[in-house]
């Protein structure tokens, strides 16, 4: 029933919305009607003394916001605006996108990448002009912690006009997909890990990975992977799954899911709805996949719903084409796979983020600004944009002229960019700068746990 609370929030932020003109004021009166900048607490405290997300979240199962969902969902039931209302986070982010202008608000729809060691200056244009929502960091943009942290608060510093805090984002899995210096200990691959068959233990690795992110002051990680290990001639999952059936990489994703966020970070279950069973890398070209959907939900999609119902925050939507789902249209700009399949019938009512636009699966097929458009109305929170600063500002101006022709109404632009707002207040993120991390207490921590795992 989670969906069917869409039409609640459209309505509450309709009544928010209008308080300026009905008050005089900018809704000032609302319940933590302050900016995220002035949530209690520090997002990006220090490794060992990271801040969990706020209790609500563990009872209440993840987000209470549905932004995703179409223009034409029945509105959900009345007697559940009660409780929806009472969420601190939603009614906080509501009131902060209130205040938003187009161009703040188009910003938090995008994630882009940054190129080198430190900030230059078109990654200054990306938070000045355009006031994007984050960063996504690779292996080439980390040297050393001292050089990361530096970085980090250059980005965060460079914020500091913007009325909204920086997700900063990174994909650390374990194993073979890293992106930290060797200042670290390394932990292993999801599959060693997993092979285990414990929970606990990973678990334990699922905090690591959070507190090894949060080290540096990154608050979101492109993790756990939920695709089952089904196909042994896959080129790109492999061993980054935690089993070969839906069964295990459930219970073993869901265990590291929630050691991330008793770290305080951000998790990121990807790639929905399913990328274990496929011969193509989708960094190369678009993998298709013909399974029938008694299958898909089955294997493919079963521990996608598992982590949505223990309180998943965002799911990543990959580059997949799934025959049963929408026999045209890729999973990362399909209305039947983000909205139809994934808000509808799974009930996620949180943040949906695809996979980097400038992989090949969608560059060999459609122009990147035109797929994130589809994909904005597909469902999408956010969109990806990792590399080439040019075509990152290409797929900015694509949805800023979507967004000004009306192709994406002023109802969905708020519908989406509501959620990530709600996420930002929840994980209580801030622009603070981070300090230098105790590598060698994380470190010993993560010999500790490494005897652990068989």
């Amino acid at each position: 029933m989670k969906h069917k609370q869409a039409g609640i929030w459209a309505i509450i932020l309709v009544m928010i919305l209008m308080l300026p003109a009905c008050q005089g004021g900018a809704g000032t009166n609302m319940p933590g009607s302050g900016s995220a900048d002035s949530a209690s607490g520090n997002g990006q405290q220090q490794e060992g003394d990271a801040a969990k997300p706020p209790a609500e979240h563990e009872e209440q199962g993840g987000p209470a916001s549905n932004t995703g969902a179409s223009d034409s969902e029945e509105e959900g039931d009345p007697s559940k605006e009660s409780g929806a209302a009472s969420d601190p986070a939603m009614a906080a982010a509501a009131a902060q996108l209130s205040k938003m202008t187009d161009k703040e608000k188009i910003g938090q729809l995008v994630m882009v990448g940054i190129e080198g060691t430190r900030m230059d200056d078109v990654a200054r244009k990306m938070l000045d002009s355009y006031h994007v929502g984050g960063f996504i960091f690779f292996k080439d943009n980390i040297a050393s912690t001292s050089q990361a942290v530096t970085l980090l608060n250059e980005l965060k510093k460079a914020n500091a006009s913007n009325p909204v805090p920086l997700w900063l984002s990174i994909d650390e899995e374990g194993g073979r997909v890293t992106r930290f210096p060797e200042e670290y200990v390394k932990l292993p691959s999801s599959g060693k890990v997993g092979s285990g068959n414990d929970p606990d233990v990973t678990r334990q690795v699922g905090e690591l990975i959070g507190r090894k992110v949060g080290s540096i002051g990154i608050n979101m990680v492109y993790a756990p992977v939920l695709d089952v290990n089904s196909n042994p001639d896959n080129p790109v999952i492999g061993d980054r799954s935690f089993g070969e059936t839906a069964e295990e990489v459930g219970r073993q994703g869901i265990a590291s899911m929630k050691g991330i966020q008793e770290a305080g970070v951000v998790p990121v279950v990807k790639h929905f709805p399913g990328h274990g069973d496929t011969s193509v890398d989708s960094h190369l070209g678009l993998p298709v996949v013909t399974h029938d959907i008694k299958r898909l939900h089955e294997l493919e999609i079963a521990p996608f719903r598992k982590a949505i119902e223990q309180g998943a925050d965002v799911v990543m939507v990959g580059h997949l084409l799934m025959t049963a789902i929408d026999e045209i249209t890729p999973s990362s700009y399909s209305k039947a796979v983000i909205t139809d399949l994934l808000r509808q019938e799974l009930g996620f009512d949180g943040v949906v983020i695809t996979d980097d636009m400038t992989m090949g699966a969608i560059t060999k097929n459609i122009d990147a600004g035109e797929a994130a458009v589809k994909s904005i109305l597909a469902g999408t929170n956010i969109v990806m944009i990792g590399h080439d600063y040019a075509q990152e500002e290409a797929v900015i101006q694509a949805i800023t002229e979507a967004v000004e022709s009306g192709v994406i109404s002023g109802e969905v632009l708020d519908e989406r960019v509501l959620a990530t707002l709600a996420l930002k207040q929840r994980y209580q993120l801030n622009d603070e700068p981070a300090d230098m991390p105790d590598i060698e207490r994380l470190n010993e921590d993560t010999r500790a746990v490494l005897k652990e795992i068989k």
